[in-house]
């Protein structure tokens, strides 16, 4: 059975609560676009991809059964609703871009005399149902892309490491990274994978290794504090992570944690490879410093499972995310193919 974080059909949405997990697999409905924002800023959906497909489509869930005396009054409510959405989580950029597509099309319905208002809320949600879809076939295409170049000119099972969460209960369907690693599994050639536990909130732990048991995939979790151990001791053949933001040099912003990994696999001559879809490359960046990093409330440190585990008074820093560098970075795979940093800006856009 696959695993589906996300449920929707007809104008109902529901979502698997990873808060709960590996504990309760419990969902939630997801019944207005306050719902949808709730939920994207507790972290009960989290990755770039799911971000933006439950931000989305808790707007459908807003306006499915309304009804509007014209298109201004639907173009209104749209463009104010995903500007609050963005807001949830401004690190990663797929509801962003999500959000300004809708606002163009939008735009482009308003303009257009021919169109009445129900036509234009009915295209509107067609456009964001679709979304599901296309999802799942790009990460199926990631990890396609991804299994080829981590395959090629080897012909032995593979040892590899990820980080954080980037699955089916970070997507659609299937994952990017870790859609990477299963594209490795299903072709008979993953001897291994080593997942993070992600502090402080533990997405590798929870969720990832949640996933990777559900699969039946021969995994290993270690602690964040001994890749630099693991990639001395044991041979490993490439890091895959995913990204929330990638800036138009290559710079990469993905969970806390995941610059240091590129340091250490870069001492060790590892390869370290990002994959995310290309809804993920933010153009209007030039390179990470730009980036704006989501910092998260003290007690994901101090706390767990609502239990204190810090001194009381002790200060505390907790960034979200980390930029690692491009040139950290041997490759990023997308739908539209494998690129080196240096040449990203140029073969994307050309395609």
């Amino acid at each position: 059975m696959t695993l589906e974080a996300i449920k929707y059909k007809g104008g109902q949405l529901q979502i698997l609560d990873q808060l709960l997990l590996p504990g309760e697999s419990k969902y939630i409905p997801v019944s207005s676009v306050k719902d949808g924002w709730a939920a994207i800023h507790r972290m009960q959906v989290r990755g770039a991809p799911a971000i933006a497909i439950v931000g989305c489509l808790s707007l459908v869930v807003e306006i499915y059964g309304k009804q509007y005396d014209s298109k201004a009054d639907l173009r209104k409510e749209m463009c104010e609703q995903l500007q609050y959405l963005v807001t949830s989580r401004p690190t990663a950029v797929n509801l962003k871009l999500a959000a300004d597509d809708l606002h163009t099309l939008a735009d482009s319905l308003f303009s257009d005399e021919t169109v009445p208002v129900e036509a234009m809320k009915r295209r509107i949600i067609e456009t964001v149902e679709q979304m599901l879809v296309k999802d799942i076939e790009d990460n199926r295409a990631i990890g396609d892309n991804g299994a080829d170049v981590l395959l090629k000119g080897i012909d032995r099972p593979l040892k590899l490491l990820t980080h954080c969460n980037t699955g089916s209960l970070a997507t659609a369907g299937y994952g990017t990274a870790l859609g990477v690693i299963r594209s490795v599994h299903e072709r008979g050639l993953l001897e291994h994978v080593y997942c993070t536990e992600t502090r402080p909130y533990n997405q590798g732990a929870r969720l990832t290794a949640y996933e990777l048991v559900h699969d039946q995939l021969p995994a290993t979790l270690v602690t964040d504090s001994m890749v630099a151990a693991l990639l001395h001791t044991r041979k490993i053949d490439a890091v895959i992570v995913g990204a929330d933001r990638v800036a138009a040099n290559g710079d990469t912003a993905n969970k806390i944690g995941t610059y240091q990994i590129a340091v250490v696999a870069k001492h060790h001559q590892v390869p370290f490879y990002v994959a995310a879809p290309f809804t993920s490359i933010d153009f209007a960046i030039d390179d990470g410093s730009r980036i704006k990093i989501e910092e998260r409330p003290e007690n994901e440190l101090t706390h767990i499972a609502g239990q204190r585990i810090a001194a009381p008074g002790i200060g505390c820093w907790n960034p979200a995310f980390d930029v690692t560098p491009a040139e950290l970075i041997t490759g990023i795979v997308t739908e539209r193919g494998v690129f080196r940093p240096s040449e990203l800006a140029k073969r994307t856009r050309q395609q």
